[in-house]
């Protein structure tokens, strides 16, 4: 019969696409609407993000422009990117907002670099914990008598290499990401 390996594979994509998701909204000095990605703000009384409540276009390589579909959430979204992480003052014009993405420090870079590998080493342990998952179903199938030896060797092989595939993803991904950053 064998284990079927798609299940484990399919969550370990979504934890890649997760990665993903986490490095986009780094900034590297380039303006890019995915630093919002997880800035919310208070809106009726529930978290709201921004993107869902506001057009966000780049303007030029170094200049976001947010514009609120309703003009009484611009200084909700303005607090709520002033209390963010992203590190950048927004400009209210009272129409829109402008975010100005400055040059960034040698320091701030070396910063965002080491904040990059903690978050590739995170997604590394997803992984991992998704493999010890899948191995522990292996054993419990053997021992229901599931699976026969050969079985459970070819389907730890198959899991083990679908680790080392996506652990040298993050690797790349990550790579990547820290030479965008350091890359004046």
């Amino acid at each position: 019969m064998g284990y079927n390996t798609k299940d484990i594979e399919s969550k370990m994509q979504k934890s890649i696409a997760s990665y993903e998701e986490n490095l986009a909204s780094i900034r590297a000095s380039q303006a890019n609407p995915a630093v919002l990605n997880r800035v919310t703000f208070d809106y009726w009384g529930a978290p709201t993000e921004i993107t869902a409540m506001a057009g966000i276009s780049v303007a030029d390589a170094k200049t976001l422009v947010i514009t609120p579909y309703d003009a009484s959430t611009l200084k909700a979204i303005e607090k709520a990117i002033l209390t963010s992480d992203i590190g950048i003052t927004p400009a209210n014009d009272g129409k829109v907002i402008r975010l100005v993405f400055p040059q960034l420090t040698e320091e701030r870079r070396r910063d965002l670099a080491k904040q990059v590998q903690r978050m590739g080493e995170d997604a590394k342990v997803a992984i991992r914990n998704l493999r010890r998952t899948a191995n522990d179903e292996i054993k419990k199938q053997k021992k229901d008598n599931l699976l026969t030896e050969d079985d459970v060797e070819k389907a730890e092989k198959a899991v083990q290499d679908l680790t080392d595939k996506y652990i040298k993803n993050i690797d790349t991904l990550t790579a990547k990401k820290e030479k965008d950053i350091l890359t004046v």
